[in-house]
């Protein structure tokens, strides 16, 4: 529902925009590739690779990567609607809202450089909250909600999704089934660093689109 009410909010302030002969009607969500981005000072456009041939799409201002396989939802669909930030003419484009979903990531992003995971040690982290890899993992449901420390060693980096970046950290602990974990955060990193983080345990989380965890760790800072 509140997804619904922004998306009108967001169409009904595409009204006073629109051409003359705009005719707006309503479509079921839209999948497709990113091909182009272009930002004004509210809204992102889009220019999609889908199922049906290449449309433009609109959104509310946020970080998208070319590339990136994306979902709009609560689409709209405007007519002869003219951008007066871009100076453009758009024949049709959808009006609605970017599912926030790690799906809306660069379609490459899949297929990160590999890092070398055979002989990864790193020492625990020190302080109260401190804790392994595998302690977080096998310890979850106690740790729920809770601050924890943390030293790994970034083995994924995906930056930039729903306006964080990505990470999957190991220390060495653990066995195949708990010695990896997902981190959120909005500090920089590159694949291979060794880092501490900061940040609160989440449990079963669902971002949609198959993307489930059942711990990880969120809004997190890295310590310098």
């Amino acid at each position: 529902m509140k997804a619904l009410l922004i998306a009108c909010m967001f169409f009904l302030t595409t009204l006073a925009f629109a051409g003359e002969n705009a005719a707006p009607h309503a479509l079921p969500s839209v999948k497709g590739e990113v091909l182009e981005v272009r930002d004004v000072e509210s809204y992102t456009y889009l220019r999609l690779k889908t199922s049906e041939g290449e449309t433009w799409a609109a959104v509310g201002k946020t970080p998208v990567k070319k590339g990136a396989l994306v979902t709009i939802e609560n689409a709209m669909v405007m007519n002869n609607f003219e951008s007066k930030s871009l100076k453009k003419t758009f024949k049709t484009i959808l009006f609605g809202t970017l599912a926030a979903t790690p799906a809306a990531m660069p379609a490459a992003a899949h297929a990160a450089k590999a890092v070398d995971t055979s002989n990864i040690k790193v020492a625990k982290a020190a302080g109260a909250d401190a804790r392994t890899v595998a302690e977080i993992v096998t310890h979850a449901a106690e740790l729920k909600d809770k601050p924890v420390l943390l030293s790994g060693k970034i083995v994924k980096y995906n930056p930039g999704i729903m306006g964080k970046n990505w990470i999957h950290l190991r220390d060495g602990s653990g066995t195949e089934s708990n010695n990896d974990i997902l981190v959120t955060t909005k500090d920089d990193a590159k694949l291979g660093d060794v880092v501490t983080v900061k940040g609160t345990v989440r449990n079963d989380k669902d971002f949609g689109s198959g993307y489930s965890y059942k711990v990880l760790i969120e809004e997190a800072t890295i310590q310098k």
